[in-house]
């Protein structure tokens, strides 16, 4: 179990998105989208990499801006998802 997914999130993002540039990346709490890091076909990515990482499917109604924005909304959902998981 992850106590705290950011690190994980953010490298995914910064290897996959900006090819390991760090120097565009924003604020944990930044959109992703208006910040123009992730497009559809990342956020497709994106939740694939989630799936795989954490061991859980994401149902089409989570996949939504107000869990996939940022990587604190990201990490937050990862994380309530594993709580309930193990609950």
């Amino acid at each position: 179990m992850f106590d705290n997914p950011r690190p994980t999130i953010r490298t995914f993002i910064i290897e996959n998105f900006l090819f390991g540039d760090e120097s565009p990346m924003p604020e944990d709490v930044s959109s992703l989208i208006e910040n123009e890091i992730l497009d559809s076909t990342g956020v497709l990515e994106l939740v694939a990499f989630i799936e795989d990482t954490f061991g859980f499917t994401m149902a089409d109604d989570e996949i939504v801006p107000a869990n996939l924005d940022s990587v604190v909304k990201i990490a937050d959902f990862v994380l309530s998802k594993t709580l309930r998981a193990s609950a």
